[in-house]
This record gives C-alpha cells, sequence and structure tokens, in this order.
C-alpha cells in the first residue's frame, strides 16, 4: 500500500506547489542525516525525499491522486539517494542555504563604485547658487584596451580547464550516493575566460585612474552636508563596466560677519547708550549691498530687528529666509568731568520713579548735549 505522500510532508491534499516545496525544506533542515545521524531519522529523510519527488511533479502527483503507483511498484523506492530521487538535490541545499548554486561564469564586467568628494563654498554661494569646476581623481576606461583588459592585438580566450563554465565539478562518494559538487575554476576564478597577455597599461582590470575636470551646478539653499548628486560620473567599473555616481559634498565656509541657522542669517552691531536712547541709522554690508539698519528710539541690549527677504534662499520653495540683526548696547566708561555732570543731571531729572525708556520735557535737549558730549563735539 502506497504511504500517505501528504501526510509525510505534512500538508492538506489541496496544498499548491509553493506550500509543498516549503514543506520539504523546512523538513530537510530538521532531518538531514548531516544534521541528524540517527538511522530511524535518515529512513523518515528518506520517506519526504519520496514524498517530494512524487508531488512535486505534475504526472507523477496525477498518477498518485488518482490511486495509481507512481513509483512503478518497486516497492516505493523511487526516492533513494542514488536513484532518480535524488534529482532533487538541489531542493535540499536550497532548504539549507537559501537559494540553488548559480550556474554559469562570471562577467568581467561590473558596475563601477560610488565615489565622493568634498566642495567648500562661501556663504553668498549658498545663498544665491553657483557653478563651480571641480577635478576629480577616479577609475577611468583604458584607452589602450578600451576597458576589454587585453593587450591590443590579442583577446580573451576561453579557460580550458572549464571550457567556458566559470565553474568545475567533482563526484564524491558518500552515504547518500554519489554527490557532484561545484565550485569557481581555480584556472579563470570564474569568469570562463583567460587573458594571457594583459593590457600594460591597466594591467588587466579594464580601468586607470586618471584626473578629470567637471562642472557642478550648486542650487541656492544648500547647507552644511547637502550631498549632489551627479550620475555615472562615478568610478568606471572592472572591465570597463558602467560608472557609478559621484556625490558632490557640500561644506560652508565660516562668514565674518553672519552666523547661519536654517535660512535665517545673525548678526550683531554695537551702538552706544546715546545713540540707543536717541534713536540711529546704522550702515550693514548685507548680502545684497550696503543697507541701513534703523534703530529706534529707546532700543535696549538684547533686542533684534528682522529684515525680511534678507537670508538665505529657500532651497525647496521660492523666498529668502530673514536677516536678523541683534542690537548691543554699550555703557561708556573713563568719563570726562563734563560728561559725568551731564548723566547726573539726566539721572536727577528721570528720577526713579519715570518709566524706563520715556523721556520727559527738557530730556530730549539734555540727550542731545550728551550725544555731543561722547562724539567730542
Amino acid at each position: 500500500m502506497a504511504a500517505d505522500y501528504y501526510a509525510v510532508l505534512g500538508v492538506q491534499r489541496d496544498a499548491s506547489q509553493d506550500e509543498i516545496k516549503k514543506a520539504f525544506r523546512r523538513l530537510a533542515r530538521e532531518l538531514h542525516p548531516d544534521v541528524n545521524p540517527d538511522p530511524k531519522t535518515q529512513e523518515r529523510f528518506k520517506e519526504i525525499n519520496t514524498a517530494y519527488e512524487i508531488l512535486s511533479d505534475p504526472q507523477k502527483k496525477q498518477v498518485y491522486d488518482l490511486g495509481g503507483d507512481p513509483t512503478g511498484g518497486a516497492g516505493g523506492g523511487g526516492g533513494g539517494f542514488g536513484g532518480a530521487g535524488f534529482g532533487n538535490f538541489s531542493d535540499i541545499m536550497d532548504a539549507f542555504f537559501g537559494t540553488a548554486s548559480q550556474r554559469g561564469p562570471r562577467s568581467r564586467t561590473r558596475r563601477g563604485q560610488d565615489a565622493m568628494i568634498r566642495l567648500d563654498i562661501d556663504l553668498e554661494e549658498s545663498a544665491f547658487g553657483t557653478t563651480k569646476e571641480i577635478q576629480v581623481d577616479t577609475a577611468v576606461v583604458c584607452n589602450t584596451c578600451s576597458g576589454e583588459g587585453a593587450a591590443p592585438g590579442t583577446s580573451a580566450q576561453t579557460c580550458d580547464m572549464c571550457r567556458g563554465r566559470g565553474e568545475v565539478s567533482q563526484v564524491t562518494r558518500s552515504f547518500l550516493g554519489q554527490v557532484m559538487t561545484s565550485r569557481p575554476c581555480p584556472q579563470c576564478q570564474g569568469f570562463g575566460t583567460v587573458v594571457p597577455t594583459p593590457c600594460p597599461e591597466c594591467a588587466g582590470d579594464g580601468r586607470v585612474r586618471s584626473r578629470r575636470s567637471l562642472t557642478v551646478k550648486i542650487p541656492a539653499g544648500v547647507d552644511n552636508g547637502t550631498r549632489i548628486q551627479l550620475a555615472g560620473e562615478g568610478e568606471v567599473g572592472p572591465g570597463g563596466g558602467p560608472a557609478g555616481d559621484l556625490y558632490v559634498e557640500i561644506h560652508e565656509k565660516s562668514h565674518a560677519t553672519f552666523q547661519r541657522r536654517g535660512d535665517d542669517l545673525h548678526c550683531t552691531v554695537t551702538i552706544p547708550m546715546t545713540a540707543a536712547a536717541l534713536g540711529t541709522k546704522v550702515p550693514l554690508e548685507t548680502l545684497d549691498g550696503m543697507e541701513e539698519v534703523d534703530i529706534r528710539p529707546g532700543t535696549q541690549s538684547g533686542q533684534s530687528i528682522p529684515l525680511h527677504e534678507r537670508g538665505i534662499t529657500h532651497l525647496r520653495g521660492g523666498g529668502r529666509g530673514q536677516l536678523i540683526v541683534h542690537v548691543e548696547v554699550t555703557t561708556p566708561s573713563n568719563l570726562e568731568p563734563e560728561q559725568e555732570e551731564l548723566l547726573r543731571r539726566l539721572a536727577k531729572l528721570r528720577g526713579e520713579e519715570r518709566p524706563t525708556g520715556q523721556f520727559q520735557p527738557g530730556q530730549q535737549g539734555l540727550f542731545s548735549r550728551l550725544k555731543d558730549a561722547f562724539n567730542g563735539r
């Protein structure tokens, strides 16, 4: 009586081929003799191998489902490891290593690696964008052999050891029967061809290192760490393979006047006490040219004045950030007698009960005289 192959694999009778294969892989990992050498386990392993051979073959599965004997009535031994059942050895290997072996020679042509260089730019260039000429030292296609790797007048030849297959096979005997294993050909390293006379310029690699110039467009709004991708401008691959990408990493130089915070710029202007009290206009060289910052009367130290649309251009979207001017008020020291007297009179006029920042009658003229005194008039 034929065994219940569905029960052997632990699947339903309406199981799909994918479910049958997954069940076989799972059991093969558990019961393989190399994992569990118990003789009973080996017999169990033979059973699942036979069951998988029947159920994975559409014709044999149909015969079995109709009540026939797909093994030919020979005691169900069709799944022996040295017989027809051993044709599923790749599935057993797949159960352990996740995939069947990839056959065939390796290509000498492979994609090159990506490359990255650092580019230092000024704050003004970050704000408005620019175009830069850069020097790149990367691998390029060898002009002598055009990437073939063989000396001019010669070419690669089929490997006589593996006959172009890129691998060699070896048959060994074990309790499983005859086991055939494959490995990369040691003579051609799996390429299937050999280069008897390598190119003297690139030593057979198909590429050489060279310095070349590239033009890079820097968009407005880039910041420290921004990377600009130049597709196909990286390293050429072995055998003259397609080039990788080149990444230009932006590093922004520090500025003498402005500090950048996101797309806003910050700076500090220092004014004397009298200018803060009376108000003034301070000239400031911005990224857009010379402008005057309006300091209103009564401005306190630490206050900030925003100048809209004077910052960095937004990298994504229109408009620009702000230029924020921080005001620092200096307190006079080493006063001359006249200056000290004027300040005392001002303090007396203001009184401690007076609200800070408001001028009382008679104070405006005194402030003007203070300003003249501190300016040496």
